[in-house]
């Protein structure tokens, strides 16, 4: 017998998971048992790259969510709402759903992931972070013996892009946004992309895999890519480094303590996205243009990385399709006590601490009035805080200006802040238009 499909939206990623599951020929047997059974659709008169029954398509996504016959709902339509009310109704009448949806997940994933577990049912999300990368299994299955210590991800395709163009050819962020929108890479509103948010959702999404815990999005330190300069990518360079937005969440260093935490998990997380200084010779500053990486570290598998293109139809469809094969597969076993590899297991809030506890190198573009001792007094403040530096340069001059670029030791972000503001007050520093953290 068949599991019976119901599919949320034929857009690109519900047309790329209908094309895959159409196309069966040399993929996993299993495919053979799924049947697409109804597909929810704005309009019934548009042109498809699809061939499907009409008795297959609706208007109605709630007859979906709802129908007795339907085993799995595959929800793909993106977007808030209604995708967070259809998934929630679908639970309720004991669906398996399958997602596509990180800003749902990361919003509401408390809410539907208790839900499901009420009801008996699985939440499939491997396509909601890094497309047809596979790592939501991994970090849920392969990985669950490890202690994991870090999560490091590009997992924004268009920002790395934008980045990558302006390292390669010297160009600034605007006019590469203006064509990557051109191209189709970047949205003609581009602000979930370049100020970080999407980056945001779903290094949520990987920290509450990772650590076991669940994660408030408000907590997620976030920060895009608007203020990284040409002149940045290229001091960067000088220096050893590129520039890459990273989402980060790892174990904040803690001071020594006679009273460990009993699980690594129970010390607080740094949880974050912003553009990053990262050494060449590191596995994630060679990720390049659209492609996505995320690379994971823990006891005792050390590193392993997570490489491949993180959106587009193929990619996509092969991480919903994939979910919707464990999906069969469990239903086939038909077993009564859910998988335990499956299901959300956690329930408490991980702590996050603060971005001022965060403990990291930075860079800093300082323009100052050509006056002599100016590199002393940056000295002197620095010093005051606990700034110890690694390297001071003058570049240079930006007109009346002298340009001097420092890259600090490891500090806390709290005490290099403070610093910057005693700086600011000072005669000679104009301004200070350049602040990244380090890797």
């Amino acid at each position: 017998m068949g599991v019976k499909l119901g599919i949320l939206g034929l857009g690109t990623v519900g047309t790329g998971t209908v094309q895959l599951i159409q196309d069966r020929a040399g993929r996993h047997p299993l495919l053979q048992d799924v049947e697409i059974y109804r597909v929810g659709v704005r309009s019934l008169d548009k042109t498809r790259a699809v061939k499907l029954p009409e008795s297959v398509l609706t208007t109605d996504l709630e007859a979906i969510v709802t129908d007795p016959q339907v085993d799995i709902v595959v929800e793909v339509i993106g977007g808030l709402e209604p995708a967070r009310s259809l998934i929630l109704k679908a639970i309720e009448h004991g669906k398996h759903v399958v997602t596509a949806n990180k800003a749902v997940i990361s919003r509401f994933g408390d809410e539907i992931f208790t839900a499901a577990n009420k009801a008996g049912v699985y939440v499939m999300l491997e396509a909601a972070v890094g497309g047809g990368i596979p790592v939501i299994q991994p970090l849920k299955q392969s990985l669950s013996v490890n202690r994991i210590h870090a999560v490091t991800g590009i997992v924004n395709g268009t920002t790395n892009y934008i980045l990558t163009r302006m390292q390669t050819e010297g160009s600034s962020f605007d006019d590469v946004l203006a064509d990557a929108q051109r191209l189709g890479y970047a949205e003609a509103d581009p602000t979930a992309d370049v100020d970080g948010l999407d980056a945001a959702d779903k290094i949520s999404i990987l920290a509450s895999l990772a650590f076991a815990g669940r994660i408030k999005l408000q907590d997620v330190y976030c920060e895009g890519i608007r203020q990284v300069s040409k002149t940045d990518i290229a001091y960067a360079d000088k220096l050893g480094f590129v520039i890459k937005l990273l989402a980060i969440a790892k174990q904040n260093s803690l001071p020594p303590s006679p009273h460990p935490p009993i699980s690594p998990s129970s010390s607080p997380l740094s949880v974050r996205v912003h553009p990053t200084l990262v050494p060449k010779a590191h596995p994630l500053a060679s990720i390049n243009g659209v492609y996505n990486a995320i690379l994971v570290e823990g006891e005792p598998i050390r590193q392993v990385m997570f490489f491949g293109p993180g959106a587009g139809a193929g990619p996509t469809a092969s991480a919903v399709s994939s979910d919707i094969l464990h999906l069969v597969a469990t239903l086939k076993s038909s077993t009564a006590t859910p998988n335990p590899l499956l299901t959300c297991g956690h329930q408490d809030y991980c702590q996050i601490a603060p971005i001022e506890e965060l403990v990291t190198r930075f860079y800093a573009r300082f323009l100052t009035k050509d006056q002599p001792g100016v590199i002393g007094k940056l000295g002197t403040c620095f010093g005051k805080y606990g700034v110890s530096l690694e390297s001071v340069v003058q570049t240079g001059f930006q007109g009346e200006l002298a340009e001097i670029v420092v890259v600090t030791h490891d500090v806390r972000e709290g005490d290099f802040r403070q610093a910057l503001a005693e700086i600011r007050t000072l005669e000679a520093v104009d301004s200070i238009p350049s602040l990244l953290r380090v890797l």
